[in-house]
């Protein structure tokens, strides 16, 4: 069990993006601050420079280390003997590659949000510069931090659910069922396809499912994809707020997946089931703390978060213990902490570590874009059946 005992020295962190009207910068001081790892020492919180410098005051950070931008971050902070180390991008999807090539070269560790970039090849670039510079980037999925994600993970591998057949994944609400007239500037520029990118809910919520999955069951490839994406407020297209993928995967098992800002009066957000020819999983942060566990033949087990019948793996990441809710900031804090270990052994050359210690990498990121690319060209296709490559 997790209880906020650091065996690695402290990170100097630094933000870009998450000031004050941001949606998801709290999301990322919460995880980071959580276990003291990470000390936020700088940031350009937001295009706002007054405002951004004030926010930056209130939470703590020196009035002379809250800068105008990411340029005059880089600039000041490398020149520090206790400069920067490593910086989250909380910032619109479209200036998401420019800013991490820029911290790369400049010898800093990278946290992104997703989707890491608009495609495959930024992504290629970007890992080629990282390795050369000996350097992490890592990716911030959400809820896969969470104790019942390894559970179901540790579940797979032991053969518990037999053979997959079935990948039933959902992540949708209604926040976004109305059209735009009123929306926040953090809503508006999701919908634009000049700072989105080619998708609007497929990148900003889909991938935290695609990636979940890769998680629960490695060992499936996707063979063949069919996405099927429409704009129900007409003004958001070409991109869309509601989208169903088909998928195909290489042991001939059949996924489905279904994402949407428009599920009117939905405030149940994600659905995962897992089936297999002996037994299904099936887990939703509706009720966080409970796993179902389904055997063919048998009443329903509903697992608990922090009980000693759970895998040894499962119980390690655990932070709250049993009747106590483990929560999307308790999963964020562990994606913080898996990605300080990274850095960590990075910086001490322990890439024998590196080679088994699961985070959110870069290649997280790509295989994201990777499927993302191909759901686009499905979708724009028509919506027809493509090769996933």
């Amino acid at each position: 069990m997790i209880n906020g005992e650091s065996k690695i020295a402290r990170l100097r962190w630094g933000m870009i993006g998450g000031g004050r009207t941001g949606q998801v910068g709290y999301k990322h001081r919460t995880g980071a601050l959580r276990d003291g790892t990470y000390q936020l020492v700088c940031g350009a919180f937001d295009l706002d420079v007054e405002r951004g410098r004030e926010f930056g005051v209130n939470i703590g950070v020196a009035s002379d280390r809250c800068y105008a931008d990411y340029k005059e971050l880089i600039a000041k902070e490398t020149a520090r003997p206790d400069g920067v180390e490593v910086v989250s991008i909380a910032t619109p999807n479209f200036t998401h590659f420019e800013i991490t090539k820029a911290f790369l070269e400049a010898g800093l560790h990278v946290i992104c949000e997703k989707p890491l970039f608009f495609t495959v090849a930024e992504c290629e670039e970007v890992r080629k510069i990282a390795e050369a510079k000996g350097l992490i980037v890592g990716v911030t999925y959400g809820f896969t931090g969470h104790p019942l994600v390894e559970q179901m993970a540790m579940m797979v591998k032991k053969g518990m659910l037999g053979d997959i057949r079935i990948v039933d994944l959902q992540y949708t609400h209604g926040f976004n069922a109305g059209d735009d007239t009123n929306a926040s500037e953090a809503q508006k520029w999701r919908t634009n396809p000049k700072t989105s990118g080619p998708t609007f809910v497929l990148g900003d919520i889909g991938t935290h499912l695609y990636y979940l999955s890769e998680v629960v069951l490695p060992h499936l490839k996707i063979d063949k994809l069919l996405c099927d994406r429409k704009a129900f407020i007409p003004t958001r297209e070409p991109l869309e707020d509601h989208a169903t993928v088909l998928m195909h995967y290489d042991n001939g098992a059949r996924g489905h997946l279904w994402v949407s800002s428009v599920d009117a009066g939905n405030m149940r957000s994600h659905r995962y089931r897992f089936v297999g020819s002996k037994a299904s999983l099936e887990w939703t942060d509706s009720f966080p703390n409970q796993l179902s566990y389904e055997v063919q033949g048998e009443p329903v087990k509903i697992l608990h978060h922090g009980m000693p019948y759970l895998e040894d793996e499962t119980n390690a990441i655990d932070r709250m213990g049993a009747l106590h809710t483990e929560g999307l900031g308790d999963s964020w804090a562990n994606i913080y902490l898996w990605i300080a270990q990274a850095i960590d052994a990075k910086k001490r050359g322990d890439e024998a570590f590196l080679k088994t210690h699961r985070y959110p990498g870069i290649e997280a990121g790509t295989e994201g874009v990777r499927w993302l690319e191909n759901c686009v060209r499905s979708a724009d296709a028509g919506a027809v059946w493509v090769d996933f490559k």
